[in-house]
């Protein structure tokens, strides 16, 4: 039995893609025509060689699919993970909108055949090229309707490169209508650290401020351009920029309400925006005051985080005083549940 009396849902994880297994997935001509092409699939993030420096440094975990996901699940009281992508995080920078389209449809077809028909605790998001936003509606009516898929990723940060435009302008709002019909909600990751104005910063620099940044951006762009009046029941989560960063976009944004058709703050606090927590975060307790314990769900960002680390994270968000065991659980559980509408019981015992 788990010490926490109930098992964890996993709110994002992340699936280990190859180009060359993409490639057995994706439609004509491509699954038959690409022989050893020179360049990869997706853009890389940032120009640093990340799977290169985890492998110096000790820590990359070696090849993951399904089974090693399973096994990281079983030894960490883990009943289910979300899976989001790694390399997919870049889709956003894609160049060609042709491409963009059937390189989507092949990362939904291998994520389905390769872990989502592995097992029923691997649980997919379907990724979408918005390069061309009729593609995406389909794409996203298909991942869902077909494939099982319970939300769609979409990228906090393009570089300016594919996507020139914020989430919030009016040419995604048919993805979102879409997505809204479907009761399907959308996630906001980040990854690329291009175009933020931090290419002057060490690496490390880079990605601890490549997350917040770009959440801050899209949010104001969906908040500005009246998308979440248009769609309101649609649910949006801000993944992997923690907490802390929330509250102060809802200060920013009630100094410049008037230029917004919603207010910020009743927006901010209506259950319908979510975001991912790390779990020693002292601003924490401040963001589930100011907006809810209800909307904070628990990311292992396995495997790109170490075991030992996350073993430490599950420790540290347990043990903290100033959060009660009835949140503890909304987080490591129950909002999870809410948030992707998984249809699981909201209360069960880890064996």
């Amino acid at each position: 039995m788990s010490k926490l009396g109930y098992s964890i849902i996993d709110g994002d994880g992340h699936a280990q893609e190859h180009d060359n297994e993409l490639q057995e997935h994706m439609d004509e001509p491509y699954r038959s025509n690409i022989h050893g092409g020179n360049f990869p699939f997706f853009p890389t993030l940032d120009g640093y060689q990340r799977d290169s420096l985890r492998a110096f440094d000790g820590r990359h975990p070696g090849y993951v699919g399904a089974k090693e996901w399973l096994d990281f699940l079983d030894g960490h009281d883990i009943e289910s993970t979300v899976l989001y992508p790694t390399s997919g995080l870049s889709v956003g920078m894609i160049q060609d909108a042709e491409w963009a389209v059937a390189v989507c449809r092949g990362y939904n077809n291998w994520l389905s055949e390769t872990h989502l028909k592995k097992s029923d605790r691997l649980i997919g998001v379907a990724l979408l090229p918005l390069q061309d936003p009729a593609e995406a509606v389909k794409e996203l009516r298909r991942a869902v309707s077909d494939l099982g898929m319970v939300a769609a990723v979409v990228p906090a940060n393009s570089a300016d490169m594919g996507l020139r435009q914020h989430l919030g302008h009016k040419s995604f709002w048919p993805i979102y209508a879409e997505a809204e019909r479907l009761n399907c909600p959308i996630a906001v990751h980040g990854a690329p650290s291009l175009g933020l104005g931090t290419n002057m910063l060490p690496m490390a620099g880079q990605i601890m401020l490549e997350h917040p940044l770009a959440q801050m951006i899209q949010l104001t762009g969906m908040m500005l351009s009246g998308m979440f009046d248009e769609f309101p029941t649609l649910k949006v989560a801000y993944l992997e920029a923690d907490t802390g960063w929330v509250p102060y976009m809802m200060d920013r944004l009630e100094v410049f309400s008037g230029s917004l058709i919603a207010d910020p703050g009743d927006t901010l606090t209506s259950g319908r925006i979510y975001m991912s927590c790390q779990s020693g975060e002292v601003g924490l307790r401040t963001a589930m005051d100011r907006l809810s314990s209800d909307v904070v769900l628990y990311a292992s960002d396995f495997w790109h985080e170490p075991t030992d680390d996350i073993e430490d994270d599950i420790e540290i968000l347990s043990s903290r005083t100033d959060i009660t065991d009835e949140e503890k659980q909304k987080i490591f559980r129950d909002n999870t549940i809410r948030f992707y509408s998984l249809n699981v019981p909201a209360k069960a015992a880890a064996s």
